[in-house]
């Protein structure tokens, strides 16, 4: 049988123990050792690219098992530089990582955010022809600004009626507090013929009586004594006609005050009729109540508008930005703390601004279908709240409307970070 010379460890050992020596590895030494039969081992062939693995003997059971750490030690010996490199970076990332972390925890920030601002319509308050419109889309316009001109002739018209109406009115008082005065000096004429009647009327009671007593002693005649009896009966009638007359006089005196009062009344429904004509007047003029944009502007000269019409919206300057926060993001939020605005119309620019109150109540409690959580359909999801950022200072040379995306950032905790604390250290 031939012997397969492509294992030549295999050969090596079995020729030392063909010689009877085997050698101890542990100890060092070297001693005779029992000849045991080989079996022959049968020649592999020379296409066969196999590698018979061999048992382990019992010689090498005892030897050094080699140690994963010895080829871990031989790489941070052989690339020290790249193993030190590999240490710094993950030390900087992490040591990163924390200042982000730290840096972000005092901030809360959502992108459900959006400009705000009470527009609304501009209608004229009377009907007419326009005959200026000064205004143009977009335009700028100051508070008291014109945005249009309605023809006011009739409304001038109707302002002079009123004024002579009010003229007449006030002739009309003065000529009844004329008649009140006359009235008044006749009611005091007679009160004075009262008087001299009741004067008058005493002298000829006692003359009657005098006379009366004379007739009867004889020495007085009878005559006279008549006389002054009819006298007597002249001067009671003089005295109830003078009464009479007083009374006519008070009573006229008080017909003569009510025209007054009328006449005040009809005066003052004058002078409101008038300021009405000039209210009208006014209206002619549609101006602007505050500062702000003419937007989808619609009137045209010429056209003919009616009270409540639409000419134009209207978008102040007031601005402000809601923020739809979660509920979950405001534990720390309060009223006054910074915030940082990114519109994005305008990317490459930072707009600061301020948080001015917080929404009581999230956004689905004020909407048309206010979410029912008690019809059983009940799923927990974070609900919404709005914000209202305003913006500080807002600069003049970029347009700002209601309904542009915002980005909107609140510090919630004005402590500085760790990142902030080494910039200032640094």
């Amino acid at each position: 049988m031939e012997w397969d010379h492509s294992e030549p460890a295999v050969l090596d050992a079995r020729s030392s123990r063909s010689n009877g020596v085997s050698s101890n590895p542990l100890s060092g030494e070297v001693g005779e050792a029992p000849v045991r039969p080989e079996a022959p081992v049968p020649k592999s062939r020379p296409d066969e690219g196999r590698v018979t693995e061999l048992s382990p003997r019992p010689e090498d059971r005892h030897a050094e098992p080699i140690r994963p750490d010895d080829s871990r030690r031989g790489f941070l010996r052989r690339h020290p530089l790249a193993s030190f490199a590999g240490l710094l970076l993950a030390i900087v990332v992490v040591a990163g990582g924390y200042l982000y972390w730290n840096y972000a925890s005092h901030f809360e920030t959502t992108d459900d955010s959006f400009i705000a601002a009470r527009q609304f319509a501009i209608a004229p308050e009377v009907s007419g022809y326009l005959t200026a419109v000064p205004v143009t889309d977009n335009q700028d316009v100051p508070a008291g600004g014109v945005i249009a001109r309605i023809d006011d002739r009739q409304y001038r018209i109707a302002l002079e009626q009123a004024e002579a109406q009010v003229a007449a009115a006030q002739a009309s008082i003065e000529t009844s507090s004329a008649q009140i005065a006359e009235q008044q000096a006749q009611v005091a004429e007679n009160s004075a013929q009262i008087e001299q009647a009741q004067a008058s009327l005493t002298f000829d009671q006692q003359q009657t009586v005098r006379y009366g007593t004379l007739a009867r002693q004889g020495a007085g005649t009878v005559q006279e004594a008549q006389q002054y009896t009819s006298q007597l009966h002249q001067q009671q009638a003089a005295l109830k006609s003078a009464q009479a007359a007083l009374v006519a006089a008070v009573r006229q005196l008080a017909a003569l005050k009510a025209q007054h009062d009328s006449a005040e009344a009809n005066l003052k429904q004058a002078i409101a009729q008038r300021d009405q004509a000039k209210l009208n007047l006014s209206y002619t003029t549609v101006t602007a109540a505050q500062p702000g944009h003419i937007v989808q502007l619609s009137a045209a000269v010429g056209e003919y508008v009616q009270p409540a019409t639409d000419i134009s919206m209207f978008v102040p300057d007031d601005i402000w930005v809601t923020a739809n926060f979660k509920e979950t993001q405001l534990d720390h939020m309060r009223p006054g703390q910074p915030a940082t605005i990114h519109i994005d119309a305008y990317p490459e620019r930072t707009f600061k601004g301020h948080v001015a109150s917080v929404q009581s109540g999230s956004g689905t409690a004020f909407s048309l279908l206010p979410a029912e959580n008690a019809t059983g359909n009940w799923v927990k999801i974070v609900q919404r709240v709005p914000v209202k950022i305003i913006i500080d200072n807002p600069p003049p040379d970029v347009a700002l409307g209601p309904g542009m995306s915002v980005e909107a950032t609140v510090r919630v905790n004005p402590n500085p970070s760790l990142y902030a604390r080494l910039r200032q250290w640094l």
